[in-house]
């Protein structure tokens, strides 16, 4: 019988690229709270005493962004200056200036709209792109199995910290979960590695233990890890150094863990800071409620849907779906279907979906997708297909 291993990561809220994502997002959400028209595309970098939020706005209300910022910061955990991170102290530049005139005539003022057509809805893409959405029966909130997993161990990792459980954590860390597949089942976990930021006095064989037996093992199906599953935790030996004091941060590239852990494609472009005119928001949450609906129906077993759109035009330029195999009818009816009951203009997505309103922060830390523990519009299983 044919095996394969597939690895899939997750990261804290305390590494330096998901900050910077809570921040955009936390942006986003207080303008959006006060201005639901809101156009945003907000990214964020951090380094050592120093947090930039950059980008483009245009909203008629007014948000403090630094002190948004701060906030992020602070509920992160980076609260000491012996971080070399520290929301209180660190400096916070502000360089946002309104969208562009050619980008926001496309989006007020769709082709479609342009041409005489009628459309009700005017909303044009606010960019060109593709975007992939995705779903299997792996799990009961139909993700690939091991971005789910990975996913446990941080927010099982941060909530150790936040309680009290194991005293010595500090906020930044990843996990990374490689499982072994069996005709194309999860046969078993094969490897888990888990890399935590902590505090300088620990002893190593006490932070091992702490986190195989009060972190990992209780975050994964008994029934996957076996005595040949590896642990390797902070593998470098230490890991005191951490958050933007450690590395460098940026809006949008953990792409890979919001979305499906590199088991189904992603096409390119980031979530955080972005308003749902963008496609690369809006369309990929729209993409992901379909094919989760597909399997969730019984159509496939497992579902991926491209659409594809073009700068300020209503309507996508393309739309594929492959069930692999797995479809209970060709995947091109599928597609046909799909495009027959689904309306993927950008404001049909926002109005069908209620993106207009600050549900997005939460988003911005352990997945956009199969969250269980959030009730997200494009998680929830309500399209007649």
């Amino acid at each position: 019988m044919p095996r394969k291993l597939f690895t899939s990561e997750s990261v804290t809220e305390g590494h330096p690229d998901k900050l910077c994502d809570q921040i955009s997002d936390g942006v986003l959400d207080a303008m959006l709270k006060e201005d639901p028209e809101s156009r945003v595309a907000c990214e964020v970098a951090v380094t050592t005493g120093l947090c930039l939020v950059m980008g483009e706005v245009t909203t008629n209300c007014y948000v403090d962004i630094a002190q948004i910022a701060r906030d992020v910061i602070l509920n992160a955990g980076f609260d000491d200056a012996s971080y070399g991170f520290d929301g209180n102290s660190c400096a916070v530049l502000v360089s946002l200036h309104g969208q562009s005139p050619d980008i926001a005539q496309g989006v007020n003022n769709s082709l479609e709209s342009r041409r005489g057509e009628g459309d009700r809805f005017r909303t044009g893409a606010g960019d060109q792109g593709m975007m992939f959405g995705y779903a299997c029966r792996e799990t009961e909130e139909l993700m690939p199995a091991p971005i789910s997993y990975a996913h446990n161990l941080t927010r099982a990792l941060a909530s150790a910290r936040k309680s009290g459980e194991i005293p010595y954590l500090r906020p930044d860390g990843k996990a990374q979960v490689t499982l072994e597949y069996e005709d194309g089942r999860p046969l078993r976990v094969d490897t888990v590695v888990l890399s935590t930021q902590h505090s300088p006095d620990v002893a190593y064989a006490d932070l091992e233990r702490d986190m195989i037996d009060k972190v990992i093992r209780p975050s994964l199906p008994k029934k996957l890890v076996d005595e040949r599953t590896k642990f390797l935790i902070n593998p470098t030996g230490r890991f005191v150094v951490g958050g933007p004091h450690g590395d460098s941060g940026l809006t949008g590239r953990k792409i890979i863990c919001d979305t499906y852990g590199g088991y189904a494609r992603h096409g390119g472009g980031a979530f955080s800071g972005k308003d749902p005119t963008k496609v690369d928001r809006s369309a990929a949450y729209a993409a992901r409620n379909i094919a989760k609906n597909i399997v969730a129906s019984g159509l496939a077993e497992y579902c991926e849907i491209q659409v594809a759109y073009a700068i300020g035009v209503a309507r996508p330029v393309s739309i594929m779906v492959d069930t692999f195999g797995t479809g209970a009818l060709p995947d091109d009816e599928i597609a046909a279907h799909v495009l027959e009951k689904i309306d993927l203009r950008p404001e049909a997505i926002i109005e069908r979906l209620g993106l207009r309103a600050p549900i997005y922060s939460q988003t911005a830390s352990y997945g956009h997708f199969g969250r269980p523990d959030l009730d997200l519009p494009w998680e929830r299983l309500n399209l007649s297909l």
